[in-house]
């Protein structure tokens, strides 16, 4: 049987992920409130963030750009958008 979490972003019992995505603390407390589809969600929103602006993860502005986007999209608070991206099934 799989591990279920209260999911921050879907408000709902949603499967779990298996490990803390992150290391320390936070890694913890996101593994805690929110699933596994939120997270995958949120590493595609992410890949398309760092692809399209350009971020550089060695440099603790675009870490920090990124960290504050992700709190947004678990709170369901509006977040950028990687400029020109059409999702596949509106193509």
């Amino acid at each position: 049987m799989s591990n279920t979490v209260f999911c921050r972003k879907y408000q709902e019992e949603l499967p779990a992920l298996p490990f803390p995505p992150l290391p320390g603390k936070q890694g913890q407390e996101i593994q805690a409130s929110v699933s596994r589809k939120a997270w995958e969600e949120w590493q595609a929103l992410q890949t398309r963030l760092i692809n399209e602006k350009h971020l550089n993860m060695l440099n603790p502005e675009d870490r920090a750009y990124l960290m504050e986007q992700m709190q947004r999209y678990m709170d369901n608070e509006t977040t950028d958008q990687a400029e020109g991206y059409v999702p596949p099934t509106q193509a």
